[in-house]
């Protein structure tokens, strides 16, 4: 039988801008969802916030922070915040159809994964996200949600903000 999650949960680990803090912020992630019983979840939630982490790793010289709330019974959004507010090509709100990255670009490629795997994704402010915690008005937070049976999982689907 499979716990049901209520009351709603939400985590914040706030990570140093260390090499080390996606792999300490994907092992903290790895044990909430065994402690819930979603650990079908796991590879894809691993995946998502892997690749918004390396992100902020990647695009800020500051501190981050991984955010981790149940965005149903089954499903989990991951939320990564950091201190650039400039929100990457296809997180914006005018995202492009399409929007890929060349395929010689040396980067570009995790954010496509995040929106080819996630149901849901999408980009906020911190001031105007239900997920920022106490980051205060700078930054960014991207966002993206896993379901038990996603779409992508059964041969095709996207995910929307």
């Amino acid at each position: 039988m499979k716990p049901t999650v209520s009351p709603p949960w939400a985590y914040a680990l706030q990570l140093p801008h260390d090499p080390r803090a996606p792999g300490i912020a994907r092992a903290t992630l790895r044990a909430v969802l065994k402690a819930y019983g979603l650990g079908e979840l796991t590879p894809t939630a691993e995946l998502l916030a892997g690749e918004l982490l390396n992100n902020a790793h990647c695009h800020t010289d500051g501190p981050y922070a991984l955010r981790l709330r149940s965005s149903s019974p089954e499903g989990i959004r991951v939320a990564v915040w950091d201190s650039n507010p400039r929100i990457p090509p296809g997180f914006a709100e005018e995202r492009v159809p399409g929007h890929h990255p060349p395929g010689t670009a040396e980067n570009g490629r995790g954010l496509h994964l995040v929106r080819s795997c996630a149901d849901r994704w999408g980009a906020a402010s911190p001031a105007d996200a239900e997920d920022a915690g106490d980051a205060g008005d700078a930054g960014k937070l991207l966002w993206a949600e896993v379901t038990p049976g996603s779409p992508w999982r059964r041969g095709g689907g996207s995910g929307s903000a």
